[in-house]
């Protein structure tokens, strides 16, 4: 998933836009890249958890969740066209209320929700390689511990993969997203066969169940933020604008095609699991984060050897997630350093590379260090916690976008520039603040304020260095102008 880097960091300081990025970026090419950034790790990561909120109804959460979702982008389509510049949520925010501090909050909260998404889709690798492994060699582990080491291992694979400065290749994510949609197919269609073969039934999408005495409206919140994960890729779509031959023209139209096709995908699959997997699994799965799609394709096609080839394929489709994910949240430490909001030392490169390596180091020390604390704090598990943290930063960020939008209508409309129905952001920005209250989760949730709380205060913590350094600097350069005279 693409996030503000240099560029946009030097947008938000109102930086000349004079040279922009190459525009190479047609319709075809941004509906791939879009549907690449939501379809992913949140499909494999969220399906069996939100099916566990509410039974057969899961088809429900995601609907309302890509409906909510879908409010927000009608005010990132008005702002993006009106402001047509790769720095999406910081920018807007920027110009809204022109606080720095709110501001850097935003693109900090950006930043870690990338992070946490990485530590979430690198967990859920760790999960499908153990099980996969499993099947070639006795002994494997696969306890919380086995997957703890083994998601830090691959968290730290991807930190060598980004010293080396590897960007974001247009080929290999456009591969990586036809493989996972080719995934998708399949699991769609071996549900659809063992439908008409008589393992599955229609009449399990009504059967509306909850764990516990959970209320039916609390239930489906609940299940609702779980599915914001889903949405893990969607504000960052805009920071393409740039890079879009015509993006007045392609950007609505383009964004809204491909968030109507991912939520159909997603609703399938929904659907597929529901229909195939008897109820009381859905409750109680007995592997939630990794397990409920591989379920769907043995019970659909026992001949299939399911656990020794869809592990491996989820790996596939699951870890550039977690390295994009991993690139440009480091790029985006780099550029709040280069522009004074963030320690220096952040913005160190190295000399051949050119690849951030302090920031590189940083966000890798925050993911493994989440990890091992959500492994030691959290009942929910790794994948839970950190992905609703995930939806939780998200959410706050969308209430912000729409707000800004508010505020932002003094702005003249470019022409033939787009504009949401005032309602429309209003509502998001409400449902949003909404889904993001603890009201939306359990108890055992609310570990996800303490992670993002955590994060935040981190941020806050080196932004507070920052300004008292810049501060003495200031003072210490006017000492010696005075002393000159």
């Amino acid at each position: 998933m693409t996030r503000p880097d240099t560029e946009a960091v030097a947008a938000i300081e109102g930086a000349d836009h004079g040279t922009g990025l190459k525009k190479v970026i047609g319709p075809k090419l941004l509906l791939l890249l879009i549907m690449g950034d939501i379809i992913g790790a949140g499909i494999f990561a969220i399906t069996g958890r939100v099916a566990g909120q509410v039974g057969g109804a899961a088809w429900l959460p995601f609907l309302l969740a890509f409906a909510i979702a879908t409010l927000t982008a009608f005010s990132y389509l008005e702002l993006v066209t009106k402001y047509p510049y790769a720095a999406g949520a910081a920018l807007y925010t920027h110009k809204a209320f022109h606080i720095h501090f709110v501001t850097f909050i935003v693109a900090f909260a950006v930043a870690s929700s990338g992070i946490t998404s990485a530590a979430t889709s690198a967990t859920l690798v760790a999960k499908n390689l153990l099980i996969g492994f499993g099947q070639f060699f006795e002994g494997v582990p696969s306890d919380s511990t086995a997957t703890m080491v083994t998601a830090i291992a691959i968290i730290v694979v991807l930190a060598l993969i980004n010293l080396r400065g590897v960007g974001e290749s247009v080929k290999f994510n456009l591969v990586l997203t036809l493989v996972t949609l080719g995934i998708m197919g399949v699991i769609i269609v071996i549900g659809f066969i063992a439908i008409v073969g008589g393992n599955g039934d229609v009449g399990r999408l009504v059967v509306f169940e909850t764990p516990g005495d959970r209320g039916a409206f609390a239930a489906v919140t609940m299940a609702t933020a779980i599915a914001f994960f889903a949405m893990v890729g969607f504000e960052d779509s805009v920071n393409l604008v740039e890079e879009c031959k015509n993006p007045q023209r392609d950007f609505p139209r383009i964004m809204l095609t491909g968030l109507g096709l991912c939520a159909l995908i997603y609703m399938l699959v929904a659907v597929t699991v529901i229909m195939v997997i008897p109820p009381g699994d859905l409750l109680n799965p007995k592997n939630p984060d990794a397990g409920i799609l591989l379920d769907v394709v043995r019970i659909g096609a026992p001949g299939i050897p399911v656990d020794a080839i869809f592990p491996f394929l989820t790996v596939f489709a699951v870890v550039n997630t977690a390295l994009i994910n991993m690139l440009m949240a480091s790029r985006l430490l780099y550029g709040m350093a280069k522009q004074d909001v963030l320690p220096k030392v952040l913005s160190k490169v190295l000399p051949k590379r050119r690849s951030p390596w302090v920031s590189i180091l940083f966000s890798t020390l925050l993911a493994v260090g989440l990890v091992v604390y959500v492994n030691q704090n959290s009942e929910d598990g790794i994948v839970g916690a950190l992905g609703g943290t995930t939806g939780l930063l998200l959410l706050c960020v969308f209430a912000v976008v729409n707000i800004a939008l508010l505020v932002l209508r003094r702005d003249p409309t470019p022409e033939n520039g787009f504009r949401a129905p005032t309602v429309v952001p209003i509502l998001g920005a409400i449902l949003s603040l909404f889904l993001a209250g603890p009201w939306a989760r359990s108890r055992e949730d609310w570990i996800q304020y303490e992670i993002a709380g955590l994060l935040l205060a981190i941020g806050v913590g080196l932004w507070l260095v920052t300004w008292i350094a810049t501060l003495a600097t200031r003072r210490r350069t006017e000492s010696r102008n005075v002393g000159q005279f």
